[in-house]
């Protein structure tokens, strides 16, 4: 027992937690985050439009990674018109819809084709572009019609009416489905042979054909129908009827021939041929480098305020499960199962899209992203600190305890400052695992590093590029903090 006590007075001149610093920084952030909510909310003339990420020549970010195309001119063009303006978020279409009847958004416009089903959750504006579904195959490809399907893979893209029309034909010719959120890896599965075919607007598979995806189309449009924008059902009837006003106004005075003609006419197709035909890879890196380093420090921000909240809520977390106090202890085990168990992906489309269906508050897409990542990697950060704690020798607790120690001061004095070191290659870890998991984000607008990628593929449609570079810098930056893993273990250790 004397070693111990010995120990224990050690430890106290020597390591002492800072734990209020720790909870005073975490409701700092919450409430940066709260005001920060609050500002982007404070401008109720703003509408928020959602729109894809991979649809050229409608939306795609073009050489100075500006977000273009017709379906963004003429969403711009109106409100100009009009005299509202908008903040157009490049979120996917899939994620747009939800996010539109969750309330995030206020309209979305990304290509979306009227359809009798869409119609009982959302309103429509004047068609402002006709359409059709048509079917590509590989260059090469001996498939020359739906029978010769049979038995094979075909590419879709979620959500759009061109997967419902291949999903309404699929057992008639006996097919089967393989599903993509963006256009660019639908092409792409068709080219590398993975699915022989894939369904896709006309004017998009036009457009993508022209300008250097090898596929062909070998059916006429297979249905016809219109684009419109949209809003939720019974909501926004006024930027509805503002975006009709500005749209007649655009016929009107010519604007809108013009703003088509900017993306498909011949001098349009030639440029996007021109700069296709030019794309090596340090070419590439020159055109998109402010891009992808600024989609870097998005990605980093959101790491190191992810992991300072879930470091606070997850050392919390991981305390409750070792005080002495049944109740805790099981409230600890609850929660770190729960968000340990639920995949990334759906507890962020959960706090983005459902949330705001139940509290009737719209949450920032990066205020969502931080409480996505706070949730889940603190309950793993909660697991291991949980572990620390208890792989601290009992008597050590028995030592402050005897020494007149409360719980709480024995606790904060002594045990935690030597359970740290046991946690430290753990939070090193952790932090590794949070800024790859920030990739997932991706999937509710947040432009990191992954979704700019998205971006800029849309344009050049050079996947393999561009996803070359946005491994190696994930490589570069993840390199470089388990160098700095094993230097801080060095240090904890001599």
């Amino acid at each position: 027992m004397l070693d111990y006590v010995t120990s224990v007075e050690a430890v106290m001149k020597k390591g002492r937690i800072g734990w209020i610093s720790i909870v005073a920084t975490f409701f700092i952030l919450v409430g940066l985050a709260l005001v920060n909510t609050d500002k982007i909310h404070a401008d109720d003339n703003t509408y928020q439009i959602g729109t894809d990420v991979t649809y050229p020549p409608f939306e795609f970010a073009n050489d100075k990674n500006k977000y273009v195309g017709i379906d963004i001119d003429i969403m711009k063009a109106a409100a100009k018109e009009e005299g509202f303006k908008v903040n157009v978020k490049p979120v996917g279409f899939n994620a747009a819809v939800q996010a539109l009847d969750a309330g995030q958004l206020d309209g979305v416009i990304a290509g979306t084709t009227i359809t009798p089903e869409r119609k009982q959750k959302m309103d429509f504006s004047t068609p402002y572009f006709k359409t059709g579904v048509v079917m590509a195959t590989g260059k090469n490809s001996k498939v020359k019609d739906f029978k010769d399907l049979k038995g094979k893979k075909v590419a879709i893209k979620t959500g759009t009416a061109a997967a419902t029309y291949a999903e309404k034909i699929q057992k008639k010719y006996g097919f089967k489905t393989v599903t993509f959120d963006d256009s660019d890896n639908m092409y792409s599965d068709v080219v590398t042979g993975n699915s022989v075919a894939c369904f896709e607007d006309q004017p998009v598979m036009q457009y993508a054909i022209r300008t250097g995806i090898k596929l062909k189309i070998i059916t006429q449009p297979l249905t016809s129908g219109s684009y419109g924008f949209s809003v939720k059902k019974s909501h926004n009837q006024k930027l509805l009827k503002q975006f009709n006003a500005g749209l007649k106004k655009l016929h009107e005075d010519g604007q809108y021939g013009k703003i088509v003609s900017r993306y498909l006419g011949e001098k349009a197709v030639a440029a996007q041929e021109k700069e296709h035909s030019q794309n090596s890879f340090w070419d590439l890196w020159k055109q998109n480098k402010d891009a992808l380093l600024g989609g870097l420090q998005q990605t980093l921000v959101l790491t190191i305020l992810s992991i300072i909240f879930a470091t606070a809520f997850g050392v919390l977390l991981g305390l409750m499960g070792v005080v002495p106090s049944k109740f805790a202890n099981g409230l600890s085990t609850v929660i770190i199962y729960i968000f340990r168990g639920l995949p990334l992906l759906v507890l962020a489309l959960f706090i983005y899209t459902g949330v705001p269906n139940l509290i009737g508050q719209k949450i920032p897409a990066f205020v969502a992203g931080i409480i996505t990542l706070t949730l889940n990697e603190g309950a793993y950060t909660a697991a291991f600190v949980k572990g620390g704690i208890e792989a601290v020798d009992d008597g050590q607790m028995e030592a402050a305890r005897s020494l007149g120690l409360p719980y709480g001061k024995a606790m904060r004095r002594v045990i935690l400052p030597q359970g740290l070191k046991i946690m430290i290659p753990s939070f090193i870890n952790q932090f590794i695992i949070t800024l790859k998991d920030t990739s997932i984000l991706s999937i509710i607008g947040i432009l990191e590093l992954t979704q700019t990628g998205k971006i800029i593929i849309a344009r050049n449609l050079e996947g393999f590029k561009i996803w070359t570079m946005v491994a190696l810098i994930y490589l570069v930056i993840i390199t470089l903090l388990t160098w700095l893993s094993k230097w801080v273990e060095r240090r904890m250790n001599a």
